[in-house]
């Protein structure tokens, strides 16, 4: 049993003064969000020893690019090497490698042995004075036993109950020791999770030298991919006088591993992980090969639709006023960036966290636009002139018009045009109707070809309280066969593009104003043939 102790007791003590890399706790500084990574930048604290030392460095986001690791250190601090891992043990956690481990383990198995003798004596015990208390009465119940045989026999009752008694306490006092080093043993096999803060399961492990012992600061500088932002915006106008208040706005979602506390943002529309190789032409051969068939899906005019809903918008937060005071834009050659002084909690569970990048008042030009062919209602269009200016990207809008909410829109200024325009939405107010005119349409065939005539009236009606101006389109067909012959007999007055078949109106309507316009075409072509888009 002594022996038993003395081991274990010496396993406890090798533990505790076994040598350990020195661990340390990254905190996240400030990150830089592209479209599908994020550049974080972490520091951390750490006494070295003179000599070389192994740094353990938690709190690092789960997956990191390895090549795009860089540490900062004093310049008496050498970095030997760097290693990215998700499975180094922490200093919490138990190495089962460690022969010391291994012999405390066996000192555990060798103390639950001798605990479970314990307990078996003690339980013999019990039985054996359990049994003396029962037969406590037996000199009632055997009238023939004499004085001396009695005294006797309390005699032998009291001496071996209290030997029993006494050896109960022994192993008591046995069992009380070997729970204390036990309890101590089990302590250094079991994770604190009381001092361990919720990290990730990152780390970095760094081979350092240095020539004199002292604290040092690190800098950590690196790149994940779980991490992305996206624009989008709030379209305000009161009315089609007033400028569009536009809030420029970015989600931004994280799953890095480890919470972004009080952390200064950048957003850049750069992408770091894109191959910048310039392409090389090679020389062009031509060869014989096989025919190859293409299938062509027909084209149709299509206009994004604007869900329009009906409940009131909230009045503008008053912090969205002034949070271009908080953010400066950065147009480099290659993107463009957003700091943001403001700082932000972005946590890591993949949900879209709000950032408010800029508050701009666009001066802008209203029409309405009208396609009947495609849809019979008016849409609202800002026209914003010069709009590079503002550094806007592709994103989902909001519109908020009149104080109401009316739908959802895109903004892409990824075009050539020198005018953006900015879908606000459907205008209930402004009534069109697209009909066909009977008994100028119809059908004639003259001998081998089939001649079809098509006339339309267009109507619009501005039942609005202001006058508007609209810019109204329709069209008539292109043929590409020459069987295949179209006249147009009547274009409304319209502008005619012959190129495309597009027909467009610049309409004036005064309050309670109705213009019609009416457009007519021919279409000849072989009666035995079928035009299926017709």
């Amino acid at each position: 049993m002594k022996k038993t102790l003395a081991f274990a007791l010496l396993c406890f003590s090798a533990i505790v003064f076994a040598q350990k890399p020195i661990f340390t706790s990254a905190k996240i500084k400030s990150a830089t969000v592209y479209s599908n990574s994020a550049e974080l930048l972490q520091s951390a604290s750490v006494t070295l020893p003179m000599g070389t030392s192994e740094i353990v460095i938690k709190n690092v986001a789960d997956y990191i690019n390895e090549n795009t690791v860089q540490i900062g250190a004093p310049a008496n601090v050498t970095i030997l090497s760097v290693q990215f891992t998700r499975n180094f043990i922490s200093e919490y956690e138990i190495d089962e490698s460690n022969p010391m481990i291994k012999k405390v383990r066996d000192s555990i198995v060798l103390i639950e042995k001798e605990m479970g003798k314990i307990a078996n004596e003690k339980v013999s015990y019990s039985k054996t004075m359990e049994l003396l208390d029962k037969n406590q009465n037996v000199a009632g119940e055997n009238s023939g036993l004499n004085v001396a045989e009695l005294i006797k026999l309390v005699d032998y009752y009291r001496a071996k109950r209290n030997e029993l008694s006494n050896s109960v306490d022994v192993l008591i006092e046995k069992e009380k020791k070997l729970k204390d080093i036990l309890s101590k043993l089990n302590s250094k096999l079991e994770l604190n999770t009381q001092k361990q803060e919720k990290t990730s399961q990152g780390k970095l492990v760094l081979q350092v030298m240095t020539d004199v012992a002292s604290s040092v600061n690190l800098d950590i500088n690196y790149l994940t991919n779980n991490a992305s932002w996206s624009p989008f915006y709030d379209l305000r106008a009161d009315n089609i006088n007033s400028p569009i208040n536009l809030i420029y706005k970015a989600k931004v979602v994280q799953n890095t591993g480890i919470d972004w506390k009080k952390v200064k943002l950048t957003l850049s529309s750069g992408n770091p992980n894109q191959n910048n190789t310039a392409p090389i032409l090679q020389a062009w051969f031509l060869r014989f090969g096989y025919p190859r068939t293409y299938g062509f899906d027909d084209g149709e005019v299509q206009l994004n639709e604007v869900v329009v809903t009906g409940y009131k918008a909230s009045k503008k937060n008053k912090a969205e006023t002034s949070i271009s005071n908080y953010t400066t834009i950065n147009e480099n050659q290659l993107n463009v960036s957003f700091d943001i002084d403001i700082p932000y909690d972005i946590l890591s569970n993949g949900k879209a966290h709000s950032v408010a990048l800029k508050d701009l008042k666009l001066p802008a030009t209203y029409k309405y636009y009208a396609v009947p062919k495609v849809e019979k209602e008016a849409f609202l269009l800002a026209e914003i002139n010069d709009y590079s200016k503002f550094n806007l990207l592709p994103g989902e809008a909001n519109i908020i018009f009149e104080g109401m909410y009316v739908g959802k829109t895109m903004i892409n200024p990824n075009q050539t045009s020198d005018t953006l325009n900015l879908s606000m939405g459907r205008d209930k107010k402004i009534a069109i109707k697209r009909e066909k005119i009977a008994d100028k349409s119809g059908t004639k065939f003259l001998s081998s070809y089939k001649e079809q005539t098509f006339t339309y009236d267009i109507t619009v009606k501005n039942n609005k309280k202001e006058a508007i101006e609209m810019v109204l389109k329709d069209q008539y067909p292109i043929s590409t066969d020459k069987e295949i012959s179209i006249e147009l007999l009547d274009n409304g007055k319209a502008k005619v593009n012959t190129e495309t078949g597009i027909l467009t109106w610049d309409v004036k309507l005064g309050t309670g104003e109705t213009k019609k316009f009416r457009i007519s075409y021919k279409i000849k072509y072989p009666k035995d043939k079928i035009i299926d888009n017709l």
